[in-house]
């Protein structure tokens, strides 16, 4: 995807993912809500959040990193460290950009203070997201301190979140290509799977067919678990030889522009036992079911019911996870995981076209040893969703 030249607000040119208008309506949007709740101002400490309004994209988040948006016209300002300063700059569309320097007891909260003050909002009740990575307890306790008696803090950290759930024809289009990322290194990782190779082999083959295809590193992953460690739900450091009768367990999402799809998937070495291929079935009907459900006007919390309904029916109410998938978009290090919203039976959020869901069906037998995993991001439409994968649902053998 080529950058876009734009200009900011103080006149510098800049190189955007988005047109600028697409930023300018998404800050628009986060303005009115910030008003409708009765805020002043929001701290920007998430990074998603950051890139999703104004095309900032660094790593510089985990450090103390801040953005300010007031509910007016008055000047977007970021506070941030000297390395991140330049991609400010020529690629965000933050009006003012302010630098604190490494000092031994610098405290960059005091300095966000005084841009506060700057900007008139003495006694303002302000938003803060909190709830980030971009946002360390630590930092969080700093802000407190330094903002104490001056100003109202308020936790906003869904403000932003909301906004994003819901992507645009623009954002749906690098999903789609992070969807064939997610593919080709499903492939490339089906075709490294043989015995007496390490299985950290085969998740170096995922990684380059994702970086030669024009990937970003992703957000986190990809997980390859092999024989017993196949019924983790986690991946775990050390590599391990394939053996001549195996079980591989495959999670990834593919990063494009930062925007991610998630694929999972099993694959067995040697001869299939007939115990695995119909675990490998049930989590395939629970995912098409949930694919049927997944619809606009219906709960979130509906397609873990139907997940929980299939695997309990099963004999697999003991094995199965209590949720079965969380919303995706553009994210950073270290998950790719954009939550929330997770998919857990009784959330109440109604999907709306836009929105893009992971939903995974796992089952780690721990009576067996086996394992089967099945995972597919998709997008609601207006009927059916636009499941964002060309690979078939289905037991890879080797």
């Amino acid at each position: 995807m080529s950058e876009i030249a734009a200009v900011s607000a103080g006149g510098r040119p800049v190189l955007l993912r988005f047109p600028a208008s697409e930023h300018a309506a998404r800050l628009g949007a986060a303005r009115a809500e910030l008003r409708r709740r009765g805020l002043a101002a929001l701290l920007v400490f998430a990074q998603e959040s950051h890139c999703y309004l104004t095309g900032f994209d660094t790593a510089g988040y985990v450090f103390f990193q801040a953005g300010v948006i007031t509910t007016d016209d008055r000047p977007t300002v970021l506070l941030t460290r000297r390395p991140d300063l330049r991609q400010a700059e020529v690629a965000s569309l933050y009006d003012e950009i302010r630098i604190w320097f490494d000092a031994e007891g610098a405290n960059p909260a005091l300095e966000l203070s005084a841009i506060l003050e700057e900007l008139g909002l003495k006694g303002a009740r302000i938003g803060v997201e909190f709830a980030t990575y971009g946002l360390t307890a630590a930092n969080g306790r700093a802000l407190e301190a330094a903002l104490a008696g001056f100003c109202t803090l308020e936790d906003a950290s869904d403000l932003v979140r909301r906004l994003r759930l819901v992507k645009s024809p623009a954002e749906l289009a690098l999903i789609r290509r992070a969807g064939t990322l997610a593919d080709d290194a499903i492939e490339a990782m089906v075709a490294a799977a043989r015995p007496g190779v390490l299985d950290s082999a085969v998740t170096a083959a995922g990684v380059a067919a994702m970086l030669t295809g024009g990937a970003d590193m992703p957000a986190g992953g990809p997980l390859v678990n092999s024989g017993p460690r196949a019924l983790f739900g986690r991946g775990i450091g050390g590599p391990r030889t394939i053996a001549p009768q195996d079980q591989l367990l495959l999670e990834l999402g593919a990063s494009f522009c930062r925007y991610h799809a998630c694929i999972e998937g099993t694959v067995a070495v040697g001869p299939v036992d007939p115990r695995q291929q119909a675990m490998m079935d049930i989590a395939a009907e629970a995912l098409a079911r949930i694919l049927d459900a997944a619809r606009p006007g219906v709960t979130l919390g509906t397609l873990d019911d139907i997940h929980r309904r299939v695997l309990d029916e099963a004999g697999f109410a003991a094995a199965r996870y209590s949720a079965c998938g969380y919303a995706l978009g553009c994210t950073f290090r270290p998950t790719w995981m954009d939550v929330p919203p997770m998919i857990y039976s009784g959330n109440p959020l109604v999907m709306e076209p836009g929105m893009v869901f992971f939903v995974h069906v796992m089952i780690p037998d721990t009576r067996t040893g086996l394992a089967a995993g099945l995972g597919q991001t998709f997008a609601i439409c207006d009927g059916a969703p636009e499941v964002f994968s060309r690979l078939p649902p289905k037991l890879w053998r080797i």
